[in-house]
């Protein structure tokens, strides 16, 4: 019997994960995310699948990130007619996740068709519709934590907890062998124990081969408590010059963790109670999703909500939805934090208010998740002396603050630690989702360590099982 693992995306970089796996007689995908990068390139590997969408049996998804969900769209679009799996949490989420991805790229090819209209060059179209988007919603199926569900004819399916954002889960796919189930563990995202909110990363047991990430396999996370006092110092610096704190965050997780936190330290008098702006419809509507969803938070999250307390809607935080309440926030003078989409500055409103207040030095720029390269969000993490906002140059006068703490990302311990967990039985790693330097790392740590010979595979790469 032959089990073949094809890594489609994902792979020595951080976006658009996808990982093909194919028998005698299935083939399922992990993940179908989008990939970021320059225009051309994001447009041409979004557009490509290296496999037929319509010889697809399934698509098992483990969160709802674009990076991992955002391309489901583009593979309806081709053909692709089977179920896409996913948790509750993240199902809910996608609704909301997916027709907001298609808005973005319709609005992004608006400003490039005016371009390319002054150029003399043809039109372009979008990779997919908001429309488009929400058609594919009917296509997802889900299956709750720990229960077992055979998902093509000789597969089958368990999610278990990935403590990474609401609803993440490790998928554990077990292929049937005529001497016993090869058991094959995605640890792609993979969270943090003891994080705020969420539930803790579970371990199936028993793996023969494992996916894991390495976002930060060649980092370490400071201690949260650290980086609350750090946030705190640097509000309060910024309140004293009388200037904005300017967040750029990632509307799912990121947004309610850093609200959670800011509410914490006032709660603690820590700092004083400043405006709040969340200036993100889709992290308002990812909010509500979370309120519906109390159920898959960790039990201290869940006492908070029974005795009333609704720490996403302190009297000081306002959810901005329309477009007149977020130019409103542009001409504040009084200190306020502003949070805003997108993650990685690369569109969304946060682009107004790095436009509006980037050039003021008594302003603050707090950085709390990861930024890839090529991105605004990685140049000003970079401190570059100027910076292009909308195609200008603009100086970057604000102070910059760094806090990867808040990642809901597993550091180099975590992911070794995980691995290590995983048993004697563990036949092979792939280390995916993660810059080539960040996966080298990780292989050594776990090679010096564990005593195993990690694989960084590269894209479109085979890989073979052993079903022995």
């Amino acid at each position: 019997m032959t089990i073949a693992i094809k890594f489609c995306g994902g792979a020595r970089t951080v976006t658009g994960s996808m990982h093909l796996i194919s028998t005698n007689r299935s083939n399922i995908i992990l993940d179908c995310g989008l990939f970021y990068g320059h225009r051309d390139e994001y447009y041409f590997i979004n557009s490509h699948f290296p496999f037929n969408p319509q010889d697809i049996d399934a698509c098992v998804l483990s969160h709802a990130h674009i990076d991992h969900c955002g391309n489901i769209p583009t593979l309806i679009k081709q053909g692709f007619r089977s179920p896409v799996y996913s948790t509750p949490p993240t199902r809910d989420l996608c609704r909301y996740m997916l027709p907001d991805s298609g808005y973005v790229q319709e609005e992004d090819i608006k400003y490039v068709n005016k371009i390319n209209k002054r150029k003399g060059l043809p039109p372009r179209t979008p990779l997919y519709t908001q429309k488009e988007a929400e058609k594919s919603l009917k296509y997802f199926r889900t299956l709750d934590f720990h229960k077992k569900l055979e998902i093509s004819k000789d597969i089958s399916l368990t999610f278990y907890e990935a403590g990474h954002i609401l609803g993440s889960a490790v998928p554990l796919v077990e292929v049937e062998t005529p001497k016993k189930p090869v058991r094959i563990a995605y640890a792609v995202d993979l969270g943090r124990i003891g994080m705020p909110l969420l539930r803790n990363p579970e371990v199936p047991s028993n793996i023969d081969y494992l996916f894991i990430e390495s976002t930060y396999g060649g980092k370490e996370h400071e201690d949260l408590k650290d980086a609350e006092v750090k946030l705190a110092q640097a509000i309060t610096r910024t309140v004293k010059r009388g200037g904005k704190v300017i967040i750029p965050s990632f509307a799912l997780e990121r947004t309610q963790l850093i609200v959670y936190s800011i509410g914490e330290l006032i709660k603690r008098k820590l700092i004083s109670k400043i405006p709040i702006y969340v200036d993100s419809p889709l992290a308002v509507n990812l909010t509500g999703v979370f309120r519906q969803n109390l159920q898959y938070f960790n039990e201290e999250t869940q006492n908070i909500f029974r005795q009333k307390e609704d720490f996403l809607a302190y009297s000081n935080v306002t959810y901005v939805k329309n477009v007149e309440g977020s130019k409103r926030l542009n001409s504040m003078t009084k200190p306020a934090i502003i949070i805003s989409a997108s993650g990685m500055c690369e569109n969304g409103r946060i682009l107004h208010h790095l436009k509006n207040n980037i050039e003021n030095p008594h302003n603050t720029i707090i950085i709390i998740g990861y930024m890839a390269k090529d991105t605004l969000g990685k140049r000003i993490v970079d401190r570059s002396e100027t910076v292009r906002i909308f195609g200008r140059p603009f100086d970057l006068k604000a102070e910059v603050v760094i806090l990867n703490a808040f990642s809901s990302h597993a550091d180099r311990y975590g992911l070794a630690d995980y691995v290590k967990e995983c048993g004697e039985e563990l036949k092979k790693v792939f280390i995916v989702h993660g810059d080539p330097e960040q996966s080298e790392v990780l292989r050594s740590n776990l090679r010096k360590k564990l005593n195993i010979k990690p694989v960084i595979p590269a894209k479109d790469e085979v890989c073979y099982l052993s079903a022995k």
